[in-house]
């Protein structure tokens, strides 16, 4: 993970988001830690481990981590000793999945925990290129999100999920299934307190096409993005402080997102061209792949780089995300960086049963079509726009 000054600086900002939000509450958070059990379920990944950090930081009497990754716990755990050090409180990491009967019994056995954390999730627009990754980022992110909460609900203060800007308005798949997240989450509110968040895109987060820019500077290949996909981004401090700020003070039912008045939407070639003008190079737009590629040599002897800019035209790409639609009711007298959705919507039960049941039905048959789900999702989000055109994220370099 890139620094987040340097992080800000190719992103065009000079300071942080949540600074004064965070430190006018300060006392308050770290209160309300400081005698918490909590359990941060996907804490490896990037978010995760922006949370992680930010929990840490305030001492809780008990924090436990679930991942699936067990390379990624173990960076967790020397990140947070080297950086951190040592708390009074129980710090443990667990290489589990949360929808399997490890977890389970982890929660049966360790809980009841105070809040809950969830951050799993495919994320992703690539995920719905097959139909089997496809129901995997269905399990994921809806069915696994119903199941924890399930599990853990018992003597919980709050329990916190991220979801995405690409929930509102959604063209693609991915977005779509945290938009159905979310109508899962208005029912299980009757509950429970729940609370989510709605993310710009992590500069430089695991698996992210900035990510993507030094890995393939550091491998000696091109870089490549397209040139007409604006993007709002947050640095990773900046997305822990986000799921802090909702997990801990966010109201049943809401739903927090960066205040995108503070915020300027910037494309990935810009980025690019910004990152390699850090790392000592000048940009060299490049026609075609192969040009780029064979180019690497030639021009890093003069510091250069060769990039390859394109216009999109693969499946589930909005030219600009949003964080809130039309309809739903806004605050932005709260918080100074925060804005807020408090009226996110349902559906009756009946529909949402149905949707599971279909989905189950799927999964038992052991056979399904990218087309079924489509059209499931569809019926539960009717204005949802699928943009699919054939292409996919694996076919371009």
């Amino acid at each position: 993970m890139t620094n987040d000054k340097l992080v800000l600086s190719l992103l065009g900002r000079s300071s942080t988001l949540f600074d004064v939000d965070v430190d006018n509450n300060s006392t308050e958070l770290r209160d309300l830690v400081e005698k918490s059990k909590i359990l941060v379920v996907g804490g490896a990944g990037s978010i995760g481990r922006a949370v992680v950090k930010e929990l840490f930081a305030r001492r809780p009497a008990a924090l436990h981590v679930v991942d699936i990754s067990e390379n990624s716990l173990v960076e967790l755990v020397r990140d947070v000793r080297s950086s951190m050090g040592y708390s009074k409180g129980e710090f443990k990491t667990y290489s589990i999945d949360c929808g399997s009967r490890e977890f389970e019994a982890l929660v049966k056995h360790c809980g009841p925990y105070d809040y809950v954390f969830n951050l799993s999730a495919l994320k992703h627009v690539r995920s719905e290129r097959d139909p089997f990754t496809l129901m995997r980022m269905i399990e994921v992110n809806i069915l696994n999100t119903i199941k924890t909460i399930d599990l853990t609900k018992e003597s919980l203060k709050k329990y916190f999920c991220v979801s995405t800007d690409k929930a509102a308005n959604p063209v693609n798949m991915m977005g779509a299934s945290k938009r159905i997240m979310e109508m899962y989450l208005v029912r299980e509110s009757r509950n429970v307190d729940i609370s989510t968040a709605r993310f710009a895109n992590v500069a430089f987060s695991d698996g992210s096409l900035p990510d993507g820019f030094k890995r393939r500077l550091e491998q000696r290949q091109p870089l490549a993005a397209p040139s007409d996909v604006l993007r709002y981004f947050v640095t990773a401090k900046e997305a822990g402080e986000l799921c802090l700020l909702s997990g801990l003070f966010g109201q049943n039912n809401e739903i927090f997102f960066p205040n995108n008045q503070q915020l300027q939407p910037i494309s990935f070639s810009d980025i690019a061209v910004r990152f390699l003008q850090s790392k000592g190079y000048e940009a060299v737009e490049c026609g075609t792949e192969d040009e780029a590629r064979a180019r690497v040599d030639e021009l890093s002897k003069v510091n250069k780089w060769p990039v390859y800019f394109s216009l999109s035209d693969t499946t589930g790409e909005k030219p600009i995300e949003e964080f809130y639609t039309e309809t739903e009711v806004l605050n932005f007298d709260r918080y100074s960086s925060v804005g807020i959705v408090s009226n996110n919507h349902s559906k009756d039960d009946q529909e949402l049963n149905t949707f599971l049941n279909r989905i189950e039905s799927l999964r038992d048959g052991n056979h399904w079509e990218k087309r079924q789900l489509v059209d499931l999702f569809e019926q539960m989000i009717p204005d949802f726009h699928h943009i699919e055109t054939g292409r996919f994220l694996d076919e371009k370099m």
